[in-house]
């Protein structure tokens, strides 16, 4: 037996203003597909925004049905928008913003289970890690070099 130490690593900053530009930038767009969400059920809205390598920007925001689970998460509306669109071309950043019609939202989500697992696969598809920045409504945003960061331990396709 042996014990094994996992340790990752984040910048969090106080607030959207202290982001670089491009990244204010990026997170403001996620913003603004967050104010596009159709989630009238769980009153939690989601924006993502998908900064690819060819400059393209992709926005997916939460989209839910009145036979739940059958919505989908925002993460993954604009990872496979951008993948169905840009098939081969690199993620380079994934910002990410949620808020809540019932309460205020102020501190950062993370992606969620399922959406850690599609980021993934999308990383080791193009053999290179993207920044994954995350915030609620208001207040810290979080900043990760990559989804490994969020996800040790993640399951690929070397198990098949």
């Amino acid at each position: 037996m042996k014990k094994i130490e996992i340790s990752t690593s984040a910048i969090v900053y106080n607030s959207i203003s202290e982001l670089s530009i491009n990244d204010k930038n990026l997170m403001n767009k996620a913003i603004e597909a967050r104010e596009k969400a159709y989630a009238p059920y769980s009153k939690f809205n989601v924006g993502a925004a998908l900064l690819l390598e060819n400059g393209e920007i992709i926005l997916g925001n939460n989209q839910e049905n009145a036979a739940y689970p059958s919505g989908m998460c925002a993460e993954r509306v604009a990872i496979w928008k951008g993948g169905s669109t840009y098939p081969n071309v690199k993620i380079l950043k994934l910002a990410i913003s949620a808020s809540s019609t019932t309460s205020k939202v102020d501190k950062p989500v993370g992606p969620c289970g399922a959406c850690r697992q599609t980021l993934s696969e999308y990383e080791i598809k193009q053999k290179e890690p993207f920044e994954i920045l995350f915030m609620g409504e208001v207040g810290e945003v979080v900043k990760t070099e990559s989804l490994a960061s969020l996800l040790p331990f993640s399951f690929d396709s070397s198990y098949l």
